[in-house]
This record gives C-alpha cells, sequence and structure tokens, in this order.
C-alpha cells in the first residue's frame, strides 16, 4: 500500500471595499498625545533540532538526548563499548563515537539507570517488547544487506483469519523483482526468535535487501518469503520448554492449514515440497528443525539458525525413520556459532541426528553469538543452496 501525502496551502486576503467617494472626517482633539505603537514582542529563541544518530562522513557516530533533568545518560549497543554522554546546552547529552564498522547495530540510552529507545530516531527494531533503536551503517562497496541499485521486490502485508487457531494473524511477505511476469515461484517460510514479530526479518534483518542483491548477482534463484508471526500462542516472560513445544505445535498446524495456502493462492508459486523451504532462527530454529522432522514430505528444504533445539519427544516420529527423513529431505542445514549460548545444545542435537543416521549439515561459525549480524549471514549463506 503506497499513502500519497498531498498539502495544500490556503491564502486569504481581505478586501475593504469602497462605500461611497464622500469621506467624513471624525473629530479628533489637538491636545491629544501622538500615537505610539507598543514594542514588538520579543520571539522566543528556538532551539536548534536534536539529530541523533548523526553519522559523519569520517565513520563516526554521535548519538544525542535531550534530557534536561538526568544526572547520568550513557549509549550502549553492537556499535562497540558502552559510551558516557556529557551534558550541553539545553540539555542536550552527546557523545561521538569514533570508527563506528559498518552495518546494522542495535542501540538504546541508559538514563540514570533506565534504558530508552532513541526518540529522535524512527528506525526502530519490532519486537514483543520494543526497546531498542536501530543504527545503519551503510558498508563501501555495500554489504547484502544494504540499500543497492538494483532491481528491488515488494513487501506485502496480510491479516487473516486462521482456522487452526481462531484468530486474526498478520504475515509478511516478500516478492522477488519481476514475480508478477515470472512462472510459479518457489516460497521460503521463514520464522523469526522470541523477542521479535512477523515483521523483523525485514525491518531488522533485511530478508528483502539480502534477496534483492542475491538474485541481481545471479547467486540465488527468485523466490518469494514468506514471513508469518511465529508465536502462536501469546508469549510469556521468557522462553521456557513447556511454551517452546505447545507454541510449535500450534504454529506447524497454523502453518500447514493456513499459512501455506495462504500463499499457495494469493501468489504465483509452485505449490509441491521441493518448491517450499522452511528457516528460523532461534525459536525460530526450533520451529525449523520440527518442520524438518515431523514435515519432511511438505519442505524439501530447511535451515536452522542458532536453535533452540526441541526435546527428543517431540521429534520422535523423525527420529526413528531416517529413511524417510532422507529420502525427503535435500538439504538439511544446521548452523550455530561457538560463542552462541545455544551453542552446547546444538552440538547435542546434531550429534543425536548423527547417531540416528539422518543426513545434515552443520556449521559451526568461529566467534559468532546469538545476534542478528550473525543470522543475516546465515540467511545470505543458505539462500544461494536452496531450489537448485
Amino acid at each position: 500500500m503506497k499513502a500519497i501525502l498531498s498539502s495544500t496551502a490556503c491564502f486569504s486576503l481581505l478586501l475593504l471595499p469602497a462605500t461611497g467617494s464622500t469621506l467624513r472626517c471624525q473629530e479628533t482633539k489637538t491636545d491629544s498625545k501622538p500615537e505610539t505603537k507598543p514594542a514588538a514582542e520579543a520571539r522566543p529563541q528556538r532551539s536548534a533540532p536534536v539529530i541523533s544518530p548523526d553519522i559523519g562522513a569520517d565513520g563516526s557516530v554521535t548519538f544525542r538526548l535531550r534530557a534536561p533533568q538526568a544526572k547520568e545518560v550513557k549509549v550502549t549497543g553492537q556499535f562497540g563499548p558502552e559510551a558516557a554522554m556529557a551534558k550541553g546546552e539545553n540539555g542536550v547529552w552527546a557523545v561521538t563515537v569514533p570508527s563506528v564498522p559498518a552495518g546494522v547495530h542495535e542501540y538504546r540510552f541508559i538514563v540514570d539507570g533506565l534504558t530508552v529507545m532513541d526518540p529522535q530516531n524512527s528506525a526502530i527494531k519490532p519486537q514483543r517488547w520494543p526497546n531498542t533503536s536501530i543504527l545503519h551503517v551503510p558498508s563501501s562497496p555495500p554489504a547484502l544487506w544494504d540499500l543497492q541499485d538494483v532491481p528491488h521486490g515488494t513487501l506485502h502485508e496480510h491479516t487473516y483469519k486462521s482456522k487452526a487457531l481462531d484468530k486474526w494473524r498478520r504475515i509478511t511477505v516478500y516478492t522477488p523483482p519481476g514475480a508478477e511476469s515470472a512462472g510459479p515461484l518457489p516460497v521460503l517460510y521463514l520464522a523469526h526468535g522470541f523477542s521479535d514479530n512477523e515483521g523483523t526479518w525485514t525491518v531488522h534483518g533485511k530478508a528483502h535487501c539480502i534477496l534483492d542483491a542475491l538474485i541481481a548477482e545471479k547467486k540465488a534463484v527468485p523466490m518469494l518469503i514468506a514471513m508469518p508471526d511465529a508465536h502462536a500462542l501469546p508469549p510469556g516472560p521468557g522462553y521456557r520448554d513447556d511454551y517452546s513445544r505447545a507454541n510449535t505445535e500450534a504454529f506447524c498446524r497454523e502453518l500447514t492449514e493456513d499459512v501455506i495456502p495462504l500463499v499457495e493462492r494469493s501468489y504465483k508459486v509452485a505449490a509441491r515440497p521441493e518448491s517450499r523451504a522452511f528457516a528460523g532462527l532461534s525459536m525460530g530454529g526450533h520451529h525449523a528443525l520440527t518442520v524438518a522432522l515431523n514435515h519432511s514430505a511438505t519442505f524439501e528444504w530447511v535451515g536452522a539458525f542458532s536453535s533452540a533445539p526441541p526435546p527428543t519427544e517431540m521429534v520422535a516420529g523423525g527420529l526413528s525413520s531416517p529413511d524417510k527423513v532422507n529420502s525427503s529431505l535435500k538439504l538439511f542445514w544446521i548452523a550455530c556459532g561457538n560463542k552462541d549460548f545455544l551453542f552446547r545444545r546444538n552440538n547435542e542435537f546434531t550429534a543425536l541426528l548423527k547417531e540416528k543416521g539422518i543426513r545434515h549439515e552443520y556449521s559451526v561459525t568461529d566467534g559468532d553469538d546469538h545476534s542478528w549480524p550473525v543470522w543475516r549471514r546465515y540467511l545470505a549463506g543458505l539462500a544461494p543452496r536452496i531450489f537448485r
């Protein structure tokens, strides 16, 4: 949907009509004091606008926050170490961080111990509990997640009534450039993590930018990306196995009964297993591992990023049927960084897959933690390998 805003400036002209050719003079007093005009009222000085974040040509970034009553303000984020800010005129706190590395970074302010987003920055990470601003420092030459001068796809938003869950739901769908005139296209179903929602993979993960660039470079085949709300059930304050199991089971029902049918009747796509892929991160990785073992007849390509592995009893059917899983899946790719807090659990789960004879690829990336810079690279690595 495109909103076109127009503004119209209206002017009025006040005309004082003449009432006749004869002017009547009013009596005046000769001893009256000459009329004096009141002194013009002094206009209040307008404060200079607060710009934050302010990216410099030298690679520095200046953060600013107007907080006149604050005693201490700091900025913290993925750009580097926490930085203390200094109070200046009009209660504006500021700090300049030199040599910020290129990338899409999360950051926030800490004001007298309270965490707040940057009120001057409209780039906000979509989350269940929003608390993060986005700093995007482009690379030179551009990275896959930077905006590039290449053909761009389109993002679509759908609101639908889920029959499986009996409630209204939302999904974001990316269609590649030229999708309208292309033949039936494959679809990657892409799930987010516990704190995110259906908008996070595009607004913060830059999935559409990544695919635009890969397709332009002919490194990935044109495909749709369907990004549903991975919380089929309302989340609690933290991720626990009891919630994760119930939520994944509900999500898989909705995926097969509502989401796939919605995509396949709304877009010109190939409705067959070899043209469907599923990938997800963290909680979405929990979904992906479950899909690989319980729904291999529906998806032939699966990617699990920094996953929270499901309990073995939840995927017992797939674990006990390795021949079925192996014959169905063309790619079962699992990736995790060795600094990720879920690294040990991924090691244990992949060892179990190996013990059961289930073919998979396990990619351990050195120095990587549990964060979006890692997952953008994982998506960039998976997309060229699917639907080949």
